[in-house]
């Protein structure tokens, strides 16, 4: 049985071990490159749908509702919490 929340918890790991990557060598090699840099911003948004989309989930879990009926909300809106 596919968990959709394991999912996303393995999506989460893969994208931290990018973004420390990412991190590490701009610290190591003076900088990203644009093309770096950009795929850092890019990683970070997408940790932050991830997050919201598995919290939203946890909620509606333990509201009673489907969980399922879950969506990854737009990265402006996202990136715009701040609770």
């Amino acid at each position: 049985m596919d968990d959709p929340e394991h999912d996303i918890i393995d999506d989460i790991g893969t994208l931290v071990s990018e973004e420390r990557e990412l991190r590490d060598r701009s610290v190591r090699e003076s900088g990203l490159g644009p093309d770096e840099k950009a795929r850092l911003h890019a990683v970070e948004v997408r940790l932050d749908q991830c997050w919201d989309l598995l919290r939203q989930r946890r909620a509606l879990r333990g509201s009673g509702e489907d969980p399922s009926t879950a969506r990854v909300r737009p990265a402006d809106e996202v990136e715009g919490y701040q609770g």
